[in-house]
């Protein structure tokens, strides 16, 4: 019972990031029809078009999940120790 309360705020955050992550993967369709939310600030959201090539991503996200990853890199180690 306790693990399951220990373990609860990291699900809650793994929703969110595949969310997160879902809205990506469909972000160069939804800019195909709203080309105006290329106007977002360059933090929230990148977009770079080439002919009919279009790469979103938002770095907020980007730092977010390095950060995720470096926290939990560091917790396990300092478990084996």
């Amino acid at each position: 019972m306790l693990e399951t309360e220990f373990y609860r705020p990291f699900t809650i955050l793994g929703l969110i990031l595949m969310l997160l992550g879902a809205i990506l993967l469909l972000l160069p369709l939804i800019l195909k029809y709203i080309p105006e939310i290329e106007k977002l600030p360059s933090i929230i959201l990148y977009v770079y078009r080439k002919g009919n090539f279009i790469f979103a991503t938002s770095p907020i996200l980007i730092i977010v999940s390095i950060i995720s990853l470096i926290y939990y890199l560091i917790r396990v180690s300092t478990r084996s120790l």
